[in-house]
C-alpha cells in the first residue's frame, strides 16, 4: 500500500508539474494592506492588490491570469507585460556600442532592425530566472547571464521583492559581472493602472494625475525613439509634469512624440535631485500618481537618475484585462492610454552618448561596485 501511495503521489506530482511548469509557478508574497503575485518567467509581476478609497483590494497592474498568456504575448506582440527588462533597458542605436575599445553588436529587435530594444530579441524578459528564497513577504530570483544576446561577459543579477506594511514593495536588482566590463542597465517594466478599471473613467489612465518635481529635463529622440544626443527642458512643454497634472490634459499636443505617427508619451525624464539630496539618494519621492477613480496614490522612491514614462500608447482594445479587473457586465479590454508604464533606469542609450559622462552608471566589471537598481512604491489613499 505504501508504494502504491506513492506512485499515485509521484504521478500526481508529475501531472501538477506538466500543468504548471515551474517558471510559470506563481509566488504570492503579502503583507498588511498589500498582495503581490510573480512568476519565475522574467521574474515577472502578475498582480499587485492594494485597498482602494473604500477599503476594496484593487489590482492595480496588467497582466494575464493564465501565466502561460505571458509567453504567448511575447512569442507574438511581446509587449513585455511585468518582467525585469535587460540586461540593457530601452534603446541603443543601431544595437552596438563600444567598451574599453571592444565594439559589440546586439540584436536588433526594434523599428525593423534599426536598434536593440529592451536587451535584444531573447532579453531578461524571456528568461526562466531560478527562485532562490521565497517566504510570506519576500521572494528572491536570479539569472545567470552567459553572454546573452551578444553582451560581453557573464552576469548573475539577483532580483529581491518585498512587500511590507505602510502598504509598499520594494524591489531590489543587484547585477555582479564576472569577467568582462560590460553595461548593466535593467528595469521593472509594470504596467499599471491605478483606476484597475473599476469604470469607464477607470479604463483609461488620462485623468490619473501625475507629478515628477524633479523631471525638469528629457533626452530628446528621432522618429524611431533613439536619442539624438540633445537634452531638453520640459518648461513650456507638453513633457512639463514638475507640477502635478491630468495625463491626458496635454497628450494631445504630443504627436511624433512617441516615434513616428504616434501620439502619447513614450519618454526619457531625467532626474535633478535638490543641492540637499545625493544623486542616487532614495530619501524623495520621484514620482506620484494619483486615481480620482479609486483614490490610490503611488509614490516611486529610486537611486536611479531617469524616469521612462510610457502612456500605453499601442494598446488596442484586443488583450482582455484580468478576473480581477473584470468589474463590467461584459468583457473590458486594454485601450489606448489604459495604462502607463514607469521604468526606473538610467539615461537611455547612454552606452553612446560618452558626452553625458553616463560611464560609472551604466558600465560595470570586477573592479567596480555592482549595479544596483532600487524603487519603492509607497501606496497610500489620496487626499480628497
Amino acid at each position: 500500500m505504501l508504494i502504491l501511495n506513492v506512485l499515485i503521489f509521484s504521478l500526481l506530482s508529475c501531472i501538477v508539474s506538466a500543468q504548471t511548469p515551474d517558471h510559470l509557478k506563481k509566488y504570492t508574497i503579502s503583507a498588511p494592506g498589500i498582495n503581490a503575485t510573480f512568476i519565475p518567467y522574467g521574474a515577472r509581476l502578475t498582480n499587485l492588490y492594494v485597498n482602494d478609497r473604500n477599503g476594496v483590494p484593487q489590482d492595480v497592474v496588467l497582466g494575464y491570469d493564465d501565466p502561460a498568456d505571458f509567453v504567448r504575448n511575447d512569442q507574438t506582440v511581446h509587449s513585455y507585460i511585468g518582467p525585469i527588462v535587460g540586461r540593457y533597458a530601452n534603446r541603443i542605436k543601431n544595437g552596438t556600442f563600444s567598451v574599453r575599445g571592444i565594439t559589440s553588436h546586439i540584436s536588433e529587435n526594434d523599428n525593423m532592425g534599426h536598434d536593440t530594444l529592451h536587451g535584444g530579441t531573447t532579453g531578461y524578459d524571456t528568461r526562466n530566472w531560478t527562485v532562490v528564497s521565497a517566504n510570506s513577504t519576500t521572494v528572491t530570483f536570479s539569472l545567470f547571464d552567459q553572454a546573452f544576446e551578444g553582451f560581453p561577459g557573464s552576469v548573475i543579477t539577483y532580483a529581491t521583492y518585498t512587500v511590507s506594511s505602510g502598504p509598499s514593495w520594494t524591489s531590489r536588482l543587484v547585477s555582479i559581472p564576472l569577467d568582462e566590463p560590460t553595461p548593466i542597465m535593467l528595469a521593472n517594466h509594470v504596467y499599471w493602472n491605478l483606476g484597475a478599471f473599476v469604470d469607464s473613467a477607470g479604463s483609461t489612465v488620462l485623468n490619473d494625475t501625475l507629478s515628477m518635481p524633479y523631471a525638469a529635463r528629457y533626452i530628446e529622440i528621432d522618429n524611431i525613439e533613439v536619442p539624438t544626443g540633445a537634452i531638453g527642458t520640459v518648461n513650456g512643454t507638453f513633457l512639463d509634469f514638475t507640477s502635478p497634472k491630468q495625463i491626458g490634459r496635454d497628450i494631445d499636443s504630443a504627436i511624433n512624440n512617441c516615434g513616428y505617427n504616434c501620439t502619447g508619451y513614450d519618454n526619457a525624464f531625467i532626474i535633478d535631485r535638490p543641492r540637499y539630496s545625493g544623486p542616487e539618494s532614495t530619501d524623495l519621492s520621484m514620482l506620484t500618481m494619483k486615481s480620482n477613480v479609486t483614490g490610490i496614490q503611488l509614490d516611486v522612491y529610486t537611486n536611479q537618475q531617469s524616469l521612462q514614462i510610457y502612456t500605453c500608447n499601442n494598446m488596442n482594445g484586443t488583450m482582455p484585462v484580468k478576473q480581477s479587473q473584470q468589474h463590467a457586465n461584459s468583457t473590458t479590454y486594454v485601450e489606448k492610454y489604459g495604462c502607463v508604464v514607469i521604468e526606473t533606469q538610467d539615461w537611455i542609450d547612454g552606452i553612446n552618448h560618452p558626452e553625458w559622462g553616463r560611464e560609472m552608471y551604466q558600465i560595470y566589471s570586477v573592479d567596480t561596485n555592482p549595479a544596483v537598481v532600487f524603487a519603492q512604491y509607497d501606496f497610500s489613499i489620496m487626499d480628497d
